[in-house]
């Protein structure tokens, strides 16, 4: 591993910096440093920076999603364009074609028949962009056997049978599919680098164990060169892991389409934390986070048990929250991607707890901020915007009151994945040489935070990626 030294760059706050990095850490910071034995980058009074952390999202649906048929908006925004897209859509070697980001307003409420009117040719299967329902087509149903399936996602009509719409089964509904392997990691790997994202946490809850096969194997091969924490590793058995993977918090998902029994989840949760393992539980609505606020009250919290999403948080409970120890991780882009949605479909009243970012961190709440990928935008410069703009496509603003400084917005994306909405990581002596070299000084990035800022991206003190 050739040493680097990254000549004139701006170091937290500093100009005319030089940065050294050898055997993957960082070894000095400071100005003038000497070039011997090094591959000098010039940084041209640009910013170094750790590595961002995209703190949720989802590796394996990211790869899939990219080979994916688009089903939503802007790509398809009525029937006819859906109808259009599945004709031309290329299947896989089975014959079945996939698509992704299905939302309501594009062809209604979809079923196996509402699928039939606009592709009954090939079996179909279309994720809703909520990542929560996949619809399948009557081929598609009749090919997965779902009406002698027994499994409570497999919606049914009122005579019993199957209407296509399968819910929060993505492992059942895999092992009903033609075979096929986990889709490559090299791209997504590849992708995040051009971002400047060192470090990501899969929240994919449990694992399918060919999907945590295959995401260890390309930590380990480098293909996936981010280092990776993993909420979805099981609880029983011991976990696989190399330098650059670790397991973090149990996922748990409530899901609005079925929420838990107190005592069930108590008991849930209970397992989880005499394992000496923390949870990581998904909460999207009013209903979900006041079930899950009693349970924490009742059996009590451990260090780094943590809130996904926090999509609707009343002004209620953040004292609790607090009180609790609970952190919160969040995705405001979601406000830039889909924002008119929810000013037209979200009560009034609760328009100002969504994606709460501003009274959590004044509460005392940690928060870090992600992505959801494939399920929102991935690029960390754009969430970064969203958290300080907080604009609906249309530009109008969704809880003003909610917005944070772009320096904030940055932290939230600095902190360790083990740590998420902790402290910041800093560039000094010892630490991992993941790395962003951007185009610009700082403030300049924060002003306009966008991809074009990122000039290369290096982990291990090994460049990984160049920006745009």
């Amino acid at each position: 591993m050739t040493d680097i030294l990254i000549r004139n760059a701006e170091v937290h706050g500093a100009p005319g910096t030089d940065v050294r990095l050898s055997g993957g850490s960082v070894t000095a910071v400071g100005p003038g440093l000497p070039a011997e034995g090094a591959d000098v980058i010039d940084a041209n009074g640009g910013a170094v920076l750790p590595g961002l952390t995209d703190h949720h999202l989802h590796l394996h649906a990211m790869a899939a999603d990219a080979v994916s048929v688009r089903c939503g908006p802007p790509d398809v925004r009525d029937a006819a364009g859906l109808a259009d897209a599945l004709a031309h859509a290329v299947a896989d070697g089975h014959g079945w074609v996939r698509g992704v980001g299905y939302i309501e307003t594009v062809a209604g409420e979809l079923d196996y028949t509402a699928l039939d009117r606009l592709h009954p040719q090939r079996p179909v299967r279309i994720q809703h962009r909520s990542g929560a329902m996949w619809v399948l087509n009557g081929a598609a149903v009749a090919a997965a056997g779902l009406a002698e399936a027994h499994h409570r996602g497999v919606e049914r009509d009122a005579s019993g049978a199957p209407t296509g719409r399968v819910w929060r089964a993505d492992n059942w509904l895999r092992e009903r599919l033609p075979a096929s392997r986990p889709p490559a990691l090299a791209p997504i790997g590849r992708s995040l680098a051009r971002l400047g994202i060192t470090s990501v946490t899969d929240a994919t809850p449990d694992l399918h164990p060919d999907s945590l096969h295959a995401i260890v194997s390309a930590a380990r091969s480098g293909e996936l060169p981010q280092r990776v924490h993993l909420l979805g590793a099981p609880l029983a058995g011991e976990s696989e892991s190399t330098g650059r993977l670790t397991v973090g918090p149990y996922k748990i998902v409530l899901a609005d389409s079925g929420l838990p029994d107190l005592t069930e989840l108590a008991d849930l949760i209970q397992r989880v934390h005499n394992t000496g393992r923390a949870v990581a539980v998904h909460c999207v609505s009013r209903e979900a986070l006041l079930i899950l606020m009693a349970v924490f009250d009742d059996i009590g919290t451990i260090r780094g048990d943590r809130i996904e999403h926090g999509a609707l948080i009343p002004s209620e409970t953040l004292d609790e929250i607090h009180r609790l120890g609970l952190r919160v991780v969040t995705q405001p882009g979601f406000l830039a991607h889909r924002g008119d949605d929810y000013l037209r479909h979200v009560d009034t009243v609760d328009l100002p707890d969504l994606y709460r970012c501003r009274s959590l961190i004044d509460a005392g709440i940690p928060v870090a901020l992600s992505s959801d990928a494939p399920y929102g935008p991935l690029d960390p410069w754009q969430v970064i915007a969203a958290a300080v703009e907080r604009k609906a496509p249309t530009g109008e603003v969704v809880g003003r009151d909610e917005r944070l400084r772009a320096a904030e917005a940055l932290d939230a994306y600095l902190t360790p994945a083990t740590d998420p909405g902790g402290r910041p990581r800093s560039i000094r002596p010892g630490t991992p040489a993941d790395l962003v070299v951007m185009h610009t000084p700082l403030t300049e990035v924060l002003t306009d935070p966008s991809t074009a800022a990122v000039r290369l991206t290096l982990i291990d003190g090994s460049v990984v990626g160049p920006g745009s």
